[in-house]
């Protein structure tokens, strides 16, 4: 085998050749051996949700499930009173699968069912594993599925949507806790509320958490119980499809926070001894449940558990139109040990045995598939240790993610506000923590996102403000600790937003300072939705302080987004001082300045950068941003000649820099006036015409000579 890129672009990965090359060709083989050495395509494999579940066809009902360990399996429902009959009876056909086919009047558009299965020692009610429907009774709290075959289902206006990656601004949002009333909140409502927000701020895309059904509102989505199911807490199929259709006609893509890490324990709504095994989906043994998840982990051996998590990912994009996935819990299927308790200190670590090549393989074929159904698909994986080759190509050897998330930097900020004095604050390791990456992978760059904003956690804000935005947050208080919070609030997200390689994520309410945390209902709560929903009316009243920071944002973002493939540009570090606590670096025409000192300003501060005239296009000290506005922004900076720069053809650009600030500014391109346009339209037709002229002259010489030759 030729030495594959993953090595090739990366020398300190040569003493793992065998490993990498190992796994890439395990990926291969399983490919071959899940479609029949290529005789299907492995999106012919992934259609498993088209043939398994509850399907309406012109002669009736059928539904099939897989439960090989089963004896009996019946539909009991609201139909026959819950009881089991024989005329609900499955039927026993090959590999372990069931089958059974209704007449069109024995089920009805919303009935109520569950499968109850029998099997050597036992019995018990399911949740049938590849429904589309679950809901919970209001009152008993009991989940069912539910027959959902409405006589209009919804039709997308825009069936095909490409995404706008340059860059992927992304805004991570959960539908639940994104309206301002103590409630849950619903599909509908963040089409009508929500998105109109996230489109006037600039962002091209939304990431949507918690969509798949699960028991447990307060596991922020993250212990699913029934994976093709759209949680119907927020509303139904129609809904989310409606908010997804809305969402891409105004250009919004709408990727999915999937869950294939593990799945909850529930046996009667998940998927926990199904068909009263415990092996069926899940590991058997010791690795069966994750020690800090309390959930159960899937056996990524088995080829039937492929067949699930395949199909479903297929599922998604087909059924609903997601534009695809951030894939969560990566670094708990990449290893044995889950990634707890592992420092993850050199390349070793990420070769030594100790990695699931059943989970890497298929975490590979997924983003094979996700690619080969749609192939402008985003796919996104959450991991922490570093693993190699994650966002890198998988011809290439690697697992074929579009971007892993730069999951190093939000533990940055957090150490740095909680450990750091602001004196030290050190430009150095904030350039270095911003853009160390690899250089074949791309990365989603976020200061911070959901996790940041959990009860035991803190936001950005809360940390730089704490209990002071209770009391003083009106626009003309003045008070030390909000505007110091406000000033750096605004820096860390222009420096961590600027210097990415692939695109940039914002948790929805975090860009305009959202005050609280968040806290699902539960006991310890009261059940209290309080602290489960955004206030949106904080940002909305223009004598609170926290539309400065929404203002801030959507002008970052529509500033990021004004420049072409703004991610591709190269970035250049202009200069970075730690004893100063200046940093400078510059992307295309754009110089972005920073300042993290809090006491010292600098008068004519200098800056070698290519020779022009420069603006100022963004200042984090705007008045209008809620700044005091130390600089005029309306003046213009023109670089100052320095014969020892001649050749490098730069200058020296000399700033005020105020303490604490930061601004951007853009080289401005020589205007051509009127008159001069219309001068060299001039010029060029003279010149045309001179040259036509020429030529016809050329040609009559030509024509003259050649007749006289002819003549004599």
């Amino acid at each position: 085998m030729e030495s594959l890129n993953l090595i090739k672009n990366d020398p300190w990965l040569e003493p793992y050749t065998a490993a990498i090359e190992g796994r890439y060709q395990y990926v291969l083989d399983k490919e071959k051996s899940l479609t029949n050495n290529g005789k299907i395509s492995l999106s012919d494999f992934a259609s498993g949700y088209l043939y398994f579940g509850l399907h309406k066809t012109p002669k009736g009902w059928i539904f099939r499930e897989w439960a090989p360990h089963a004896t009996a399996i019946y539909l009991i429902g609201t139909f026959n009173n819950w009881q089991k009959s024989e005329e609900y009876r499955l039927t026993r056909i090959e590999n372990g699968n069931w089958e059974i086919i209704l007449p069109s009047d024995m089920l009805h558009h919303e009935d109520l069912f569950k499968l109850w299965i029998e099997w050597e020692g036992g019995c018990g009610e399911r949740i049938p594993a590849w429904i589309r429907r679950v809901v919970q009774d209001p009152e008993t709290k009991i989940f069912s599925a539910q027959v959902w075959n409405p006589e209009e289902p919804y039709k997308f206006k825009i069936k095909k949507f490409k995404p706008d990656t340059a860059p992927l601004m992304i805004y991570e949002c959960h539908i639940g806790m994104a309206t301002n009333e103590e409630k849950v909140g619903s599909y509908n409502e963040f089409r009508e509320n929500v998105l109109p927000r996230i489109v006037k701020e600039g962002y091209n895309a939304i990431q949507i958490m918690a969509i798949q059904e699960h028991p447990y509102y307060g596991s922020f989505g993250y212990h699913v119980s029934s994976f093709f199911a759209a949680s119907s807490r927020f509303g139904t199929p129609e809904d989310l499809k409606r908010l997804i259709d809305e969402a891409h006609t105004n250009g919004l893509s709408v990727i999915m926070d999937i869950v294939h890490s593990h799945a909850v324990k529930n046996e009667v709504e998940g998927l926990g001894r199904f068909d009263g095994s415990y092996d069926l989906y899940f590991h058997g043994d010791s690795r069966r449940e994750h020690p800090a998840w309390d959930s159960l982990c899937f056996d990524y051996g088995k080829n039937e558990v492929l067949h699930f998590l395949l199909s479903n990912c297929k599922f998604w994009l087909e059924e609903y139109k997601f534009d695809g996935f951030r894939f969560d819990g990566v670094t708990s299927m990449l290893y044995y040990s889950h990634g707890l308790g592992e420092a993850f200190c050199n390349y070793g670590d990420y070769y030594n045995g100790h990695q699931d090549g059943d989970a890497i393989a298929y975490l590979t074929l997924a983003n094979k598939l996700i690619h080969e159904v749609n192939k402008n698909a985003i796919t996104i994986a959450e991991e922490v240790s570093g693993m190699p080759g994650l966002a890198a190509k998988i011809a290439d050897g690697g697992y074929g993610f579009d971007y892993r998330m730069a999951m190093n930097i939000p533990d940055f900020w957090i150490k740095t506000i909680k450990e750091k004095k602001d004196e030290d604050w050190h430009p150095s390791a904030i350039w270095w923590e911003t853009t160390n990456r690899r250089a074949d992978e791309k990365t989603i760059s976020y200061a911070e996102s959901h996790d940041q904003a959990l009860v035991g956690d803190k936001t950005i804000i809360f940390r730089l403000i704490d209990a002071d935005m209770y009391w003083h947050m009106q626009t003309e208080d003045h008070n030390f600790m909000v505007e110091r919070g406000m000033a750096l609030h605004k820096m860390i997200r222009l420096v961590t937003a600027t210097t990415i390689n692939g695109g940039y994520l914002n948790f929805m309410g975090n860009e305009f300072g959202h005050p609280e945390w968040i806290d699902f209902p539960r006991e310890g709560n009261g059940w209290s939705y309080k602290y489960a929903r955004r206030q949106w009316d904080l940002v909305d009243n223009m004598n609170l302080k926290y539309h400065f920071l929404g203002d801030f944002d959507r002008e970052m973002v529509n500033l990021i987004r004004s420049v072409k493939n703004f991610q591709d540009t190269p970035i250049q570090k202009v200069w970075d001082n730690d004893g100063d606590q200046i940093l400078a670096y510059m992307r295309k025409d754009l110089v972005f300045v920073f300042n993290f000192s809090p006491t010292k300003s600098f008068t004519d501060y200098g800056f070698l950068v290519p020779k022009g005239e420069y603006e100022v296009v963004l200042d984090t000290d705007a008045p209008r941003f809620g700044g005091f506005a130390l600089n005029d922004d309306t003046v213009r900076h023109l670089t100052q000649f320095d014969p020892l720069y001649k050749k490098e053809k730069k200058e020296w650009l000399k700033l005020y820099v105020p303490a604490r600030t930061a601004m951007v500014l853009r080289k401005v391109k020589p205007a051509k006036t009127e008159a001069t346009a219309t001068k060299a339209a001039k010029a060029a037709k003279a010149m045309k015409e001179e040259k036509v002229a020429k030529a016809a002259k050329a040609v009559k010489k030509t024509t003259s000579k050649t007749t006289n030759k002819k003549q004599k």
